[in-house]
């Protein structure tokens, strides 16, 4: 007898994972201060000629709370470091985000 078991949705191949595009999100700042725009766009890796759609934030506030509704973890310590970057340098990517044909639509990071 086996000491892990299926669900029975499992098992009868009911759950299907859809698969998943690998991406990174790319913030870049325009402007300084408290007219300080930031432009957040999603750069597919799995598919060359998809073209990004992009997303404004109008202040630092604006653009944690977009980046909180992409499901952007900002707790972890590569994010934290891209922001910084891009308070610093102007511009900086968050590298390795997976996320559904159908979430990338949802989240208007692609034109559906």
């Amino acid at each position: 007898m086996s000491a892990t078991t299926a669900s029975p949705a499992t098992d009868a191949g009911l759950v299907q994972e859809r698969p998943k595009a690998r991406g990174f999100l790319h913030i870049v700042r325009h402007g300084a201060g408290p007219a300080t725009m930031y432009v957040v766009t999603y750069h597919r890796l799995d598919r060359v000629e998809s073209q990004p759609h992009p997303m404004a934030a109008e202040g630092a506030q604006p653009l944690i709370e977009l980046l909180e509704e992409l499901g952007v973890d900002l707790r972890i310590g590569e994010v934290r470091g891209a922001l910084e970057d891009v308070l610093r340098l102007g511009s900086a990517n968050i590298p390795d985000l997976w996320f559904s044909e159908a979430e990338l639509v949802r989240k208007g990071l692609i034109s559906g």
